[in-house]
């Protein structure tokens, strides 16, 4: 499925991944392709999701230690949407 982090300044991440896990209003929550469509507020934490993307050079993105294909983004709350196989979270 295809992710796309959008900040009001910047586009954050446009790829294919396996996973988007998001901290929602009542609780963290996974997506996987073929999900239902689902449209949800975020709170702030971590929005973490599986890619086979190097990102290395992205600043806002953080790897994750424990598994090598993991990145995370630190959000401070925003709005999730996933309609087909595709993901926009709109992050402040």
């Amino acid at each position: 499925m295809i992710l796309d982090i959008l900040t009001p300044e910047a586009q954050i991440f446009h790829g294919e991944v396996e996973f988007v896990s998001m901290p929602g209003l009542a609780g963290q929550f996974q997506v996987l392709k073929g999900h239902a469509a689902i449209i949800s507020a975020l709170k702030q934490g971590e929005l973490r999701f599986k890619t086979n993307m190097d990102l290395s050079d992205q600043e806002s993105l953080i790897k994750d230690q424990k598994s090598p294909q993991v990145y995370i983004y630190n959000l401070k709350g925003g709005v999730a949407e996933m309609l087909g196989d595709k993901v926009v979270v709109l992050a402040e």
